[in-house]
């Protein structure tokens, strides 16, 4: 090889090595499962949004069930919600922009469309509106929730002769949806252990799929499994372990809220704040998100913030950007050539990590763990965390 054409081909091996190992890095929070009045959550979009605008998020997205907020709502006032003061505030934040009418003795509200509290809420380049539906089924009362992010038109609950057979006939129309508008979108898996609805061999056999709940806010989902169920860090390990066999790309893990109730803050409530994503982009738009998120460019959190994710073909380090005075733990989790299960390979405490990759090792991901409790905690022992998603450094 002559030194031309030598220096030409080490500029291309470093240039594809720098684009790989991750330098600057611009985190965009989300949280991408929500509900409101639309349908069982317990207050107003504009309220909903206002929340998360106030609280530091870059994006949001109302994925209320069935429906993608279109159509003509009045909206009868409930005993609740005259508990919770909920058209009174709604009219104290924004006064003549709220509809009411009186229908004999009742009280209606009109819901705001979809385009309505987009345009009025979304800030350009700094806080953005995502259309979002979740797709509620069932198979012999098991509950199957698909959310779809940034969809275009509604997709209708599907029916199956199976579990598998509901999700990925939903799957399917998701990505017939996306190819035929040529919009990017993307469905992600909802609270797999919610009423154990999908198992692990469900989600194993999935053909399309990229993106799961690791953890959901709701007191009601099951993230930790039981004894006859596996939690959903298991679950995710297991189901990338199947897919690495199989040729399929990796399954992503997610952190959402659920939100359900945002005037009543308690364990038992689904609140706001609990589980979000944060991605690495620099545009602000549905489709440089999804294209980060599809790419792996993202992390999962309850609370602990990274400040930065680097990896190359030979090592990962994790830094965080710490709280005063809170502790940290960072666990690297991976798979190797010829095991059954991931395993721990290394632990470190601090708030700097570095796991060199191994002759071996398939995939490693990393979960922090803090020793802080949650803003808004499911549970009294619940604390901050953290998930990276897997990498396959051959």
């Amino acid at each position: 090889m002559n030194i031309k054409k030598f220096i030409s081909v080490l500029i291309l091996v470093l240039t594809l090595s720098c684009a790989k190992y991750k330098e600057a890095q611009t985190w965009q929070k989300g949280n991408i499962h929500t509900h409101s009045l639309w349908s069982d959550g317990d207050d107003f979009p504009e309220m909903i949004i206002e929340w998360y605008k106030n609280h530091n998020y870059q994006f949001i997205a109302l994925s209320d069930h069935n429906t993608v907020a279109d159509t003509l709502i009045w909206y009868e006032l409930r005993d609740r919600d005259q508990k919770n003061k909920t058209l009174e505030k709604y009219i104290n934040r924004f006064g003549d922009w709220v509809e009411t009418k009186m229908d004999s003795t009742r009280q209606l509200v009109r819901l705001k469309t979809f385009d309505e509290y987009k345009s009025k809420m979304e800030k350009p380049d700094s806080f953005l509106i995502i259309k979002s539906e979740e797709v509620t089924a069932s198979f012999e009362k098991k509950p199957i929730h698909i959310n779809v992010t940034n969809i275009q038109d509604l997709i209708e609950p599907i029916k199956g002769k199976s579990v598998l057979d509901v999700m990925q006939k939903t799957l399917d129309a998701v990505l017939t949806q996306r190819k035929e508008l040529n919009v990017p979108m993307i469905a992600h898996i909802n609270h797999p252990n919610f009423g154990y609805g999908i198992d692990t061999e469900d989600m194993k056999k999935l053909n399309g799929e990229r993106f799961f709940e690791v953890y959901n806010g709701h007191p009601a989902v099951n993230n930790q499994g039981d004894e006859f169920h596996h939690d959903t860090e298991t679950m995710w390990d297991l189901i990338n372990i199947h897919y690495h066999k199989q040729g399929k790309p990796s399954m992503y893990g997610i952190a959402t809220d659920d939100s359900h109730s945002y005037h009543e803050f308690s364990a038992k409530k689904s609140n706001t704040g609990r589980g979000w994503i944060m991605v690495n982009s620099k545009i602000l738009s549905p489709s440089a998100l999804i294209s980060a998120m599809e790419n792996g460019d993202f992390y999962a959190s309850t609370g602990v913030a990274l400040k930065k994710i680097q990896v190359d073909s030979k090592n990962l380090l994790i830094e965080i950007l710490p709280e005063q005075g809170v502790n940290y733990e960072i666990v690297f989790i991976g798979y190797r050539k010829n095991q059954d299960e991931a395993q721990i390979l290394k632990i470190e405490k601090g708030i700097k990590a570095t796991y060199a990759f191994k002759e071996n090792d398939i995939f490693v991901r990393a979960t922090i763990y803090s020793d802080v409790k949650k803003d808004s905690p499911t549970g009294t022992t619940e604390t901050k965390k953290a998930w990276t998603q897997p990498f396959f450094p051959q």
